[in-house]
């Protein structure tokens, strides 16, 4: 009973701390590990993190809906910057931050030190998105700090494992570290590519020939992540990366000829998938901090120093050299962008300190960090224990509740008065593609009236309820085809919008008035509620 306990009692705390982050105002990360620790104090049961069980849970589910939800067209063109940062800044970092962390605490060898730099190393996507989602981060930011966070683990967790393998054997081959990083990476990438586009052509398959089963097309959709992660591990490969793979590629694949029900069911479990999952990981995190704290007087047997408070400069350290490292990096990177931009005769964007600064504030760990640094091994192939591994995990554990705390406190003040980019051009794009689906619901809607009439005596009736529909069409293609279409057309649809919100209320507190009176049937009062609910979506947005 005691896993089914420790699971309910993680799911009410984040449905508690959720409450209690909105009631207080006060970032969800945070509360939700002040949960976590709550719990462990409290003598109720709590999880033992079991880092292999830790990534196949939550991270495949979570990592796939990021990479599905993501904008594509975002990623792809923000592709170069991404690349720079979950590539070159992850590598620049693990470089400077084990010569650096070997040099503050000189007990640690070279190696663990090499190890420890590349689990802080790469930023969490989880992390991150818990972060975005309280923080009004502007979206072209949001957007390269959400695609590096996809992509920088593999890198991080790759340079850890050669290091590691450095610390046990004594010797380092920089070929086969290259060689392996290519494995990884571009096998873990093909097999989430490949695996999604298989599945999703054989679901599109049995559908148009036998129909749509909705339960069973989402269920597809939550074992694919996992497939593609247990492929990728099995040979080898990165399972972060082939989980990241299959949702890019599954944005791409035809779920909009989905039923409007199926897409909206789908929306609606993903959301709770991922409501449950990054809460529990930060409930997790938060009940393994007691037992850090209370180790750490054993752990300075690691350092050079016996007083506990040093462990708190040593984190305070990592995280000023962490944030350094990665403005240096962010801002070299700006200035040769715009000197290239320059050299061909274009105009760089205006750019500024607080936007670097912003997107090195950007930079949170999360509990990737704390279950990569939990893989360390605990003897060496000689048998002895592994040097400073408890060390190494105290500090990753304190940068990640550190950079968690700087993040949310000195962001959103970082992000005040920094310029939005305006939106005329994804505006325009927007009229122009809803001027065409008009267009194309006029044709087809003639089509089918003109087919109608001909296998109906009663052609009246049919011309009219044609007309009527066209006649929304035809207004909507007035507003967008108008000369201050950019401004009025969005207050219009707006206000249009608004009634018909207002109207949809209405209806349900009537219906649901006539439904405590007994005076409609049950299943016929589901239906219809099940009718406004869904209008209620698509003019709610």
């Amino acid at each position: 009973m005691e896993p089914t306990a420790i699971v309910l009692i993680s799911l009410l705390a984040v449905v508690m701390s959720a409450f209690v982050a909105r009631v207080s105002a006060m970032p969800l990360p945070l509360v939700q590990i002040a949960f976590g620790a709550a719990i462990h104090y409290s003598g109720l049961p709590t999880a033992v993190l079991d880092p292999q069980v830790f990534f196949l849970l939550f991270l495949p589910p979570l990592l796939f809906l990021d990479g599905w939800r993501i904008p594509k067209d975002e990623l792809f063109r923000e592709a170069p910057t991404i690349l720079k940062l979950a590539l070159g800044l992850v590598l620049f970092t693990v470089l400077g931050m084990g010569l650096f962390i070997h040099w503050l605490i000189p007990t640690m060898p070279l190696a663990i030190a090499f190890a420890l730099a590349a689990v802080i190393s790469p930023t969490d996507p989880i992390a991150v998105t818990a972060i975005a989602a309280r923080t009004p981060i502007p979206g072209r930011l949001r957007h390269i700090i959400q695609g590096e966070a996809l992509l920088n683990d593999a890198t991080g967790l790759v340079c850890m494992r050669f290091a590691v393998a450095a610390a046990l054997t004594g010797a380092f081959s920089f070929a086969d570290a290259l060689a392996g990083f290519l494995w990884t990476s571009l096998g873990g990438l093909a097999i989430g590519i490949a695996v999604t586009w298989a599945v999703a052509r054989i679901t599109s398959w049995a559908t148009a020939q036998f129909g749509e089963d909705g339960g069973a097309q989402i269920l597809i959709t939550v074992l694919i992540p996992f497939g593609v992660y247990l492929l990728a591990e099995r040979l080898h490969c990165s399972g972060i990366l082939a989980a990241v793979a299959a949702g890019v590629t599954m944005s791409f694949m035809d779920v909009w000829q989905w039923r409007a029900t199926t897409r909206l069911r789908r929306t609606a479990f993903w959301d709770m998938v991922q409501l449950a999952a990054n809460g529990s990981i930060f409930v997790l995190l938060g009940e393994q901090v007691p037992a850090l704290l209370s180790a750490a007087p054993k752990t300075m047997l690691s350092t050079p120093h016996q007083e506990t408070w040093w462990l708190g400069v040593y984190v305070v350290l990592i995280v000023a050299a962490l944030g350094t490292m990665r403005f240096v990096w962010v801002w070299i990177s700006l200035k040769v962008t715009f000197f290239r931009a320059r050299r061909r005769g274009v105009a760089p964007p205006e750019s500024s300190l607080r936007l670097v600064m912003a997107i090195s504030l950007a930079g949170v760990r999360g509990a990737v960090t704390l279950a990569g640094v939990l893989t360390l091994p605990v003897v060496l192939n000689d048998g002895t224990p592994f040097p400073a591994r408890d060390l190494a995990i105290f500090l990753a554990a304190g940068v990640i509740v550190a950079s968690l705390l700087l993040t949310t406190f000195a962001l959103p003040r970082t992000l005040r008065g920094l310029e939005q980019p305006t939106d005329e051009a994804t505006r325009a794009e927007e009229d122009r593609a809803r001027l065409a689906a008009a267009e194309a619901a006029i044709s087809a809607i003639e089509v089918a009236r003109n087919m109608m009439i001909s296998l109906h005596a009663d052609a009246n009736q049919h011309m009219a309820a044609a007309a009527s529909v066209v006649d929304l069409y035809r207004k909507r293609i007035d507003r967008l085809t108008a000369n201050d279409a950019s401004a009025v057309n969005v207050d219009a649809d707006e206000i249009e919008r608004e009634f018909r919100l207002v109207g949809l209320r209405a209806e349900r507190v009537a219906f649901v008035k006539i439904g405590r009176d007994r005076c409609l049937d049950y299943l016929t009062l589901r239906k219809i509620m099940r009718e406004l609910d869904l209008l209620e979506a698509r003019y709610g947005g």
